[in-house]
């Protein structure tokens, strides 16, 4: 760029800084089960829980972005909203429950980039569901068009 008064001045904006990401905006939508206690509420979180272990449903917390109830889905490191009248009492039981509805569904993006990225066999949806398919069986690094490699590597 050039200095102040020397004619020749660039405009510029700055980029757009997403500060935290949501599953709306990695989607491209809401989920029923965002807006609707009902479709959650038969959620069984013991029967969902890989293995005996429940230790893992004690890290999932009712949280708070952008003002509004959320819960944190780890795989794809975005929260996932919550936009029902939560009951007093229930607010980790509930977040726990709609991320467990969101990760059986493969609505999580995380999820959904397993078939092309995963490295080594796993259930696609995880452990919270009996017989899901099995991905990461026959990964290879992507290959960019048109490129080859330095020799001598």
């Amino acid at each position: 760029m050039s200095e102040p008064g020397h004619g020749h001045e660039l405009a510029y904006s700055e980029p757009e800084k997403i500060k935290s990401l949501d599953a709306e905006f990695l989607s491209g939508r809401r989920f029923p089960y965002q807006e609707d206690v009902s479709l959650i509420e038969d959620v069984d979180l013991e029967a969902a829980t890989p293995g005996e272990d429940l230790n893992w449903l004690e890290d999932i917390e009712l949280l708070e972005e952008d003002g509004t109830p959320a819960v944190f889905d780890r795989y794809s490191n975005s929260f996932l909203k919550i936009y029902f009248d939560i009951p007093e009492g229930r607010e980790h039981e509930i977040a726990r429950k709609v991320l467990v509805m969101h990760l059986q569904s493969g609505n999580s993006y995380g999820i959904q980039l397993k078939e092309q990225h995963t490295k080594f066999p796993q259930p696609e949806l995880g452990p919270w569901v009996a017989g899901s398919k099995t991905v990461g069986t026959d990964w290879s690094p992507p290959v960019l068009e048109g490129w080859e490699r330095p020799a001598g590597h």
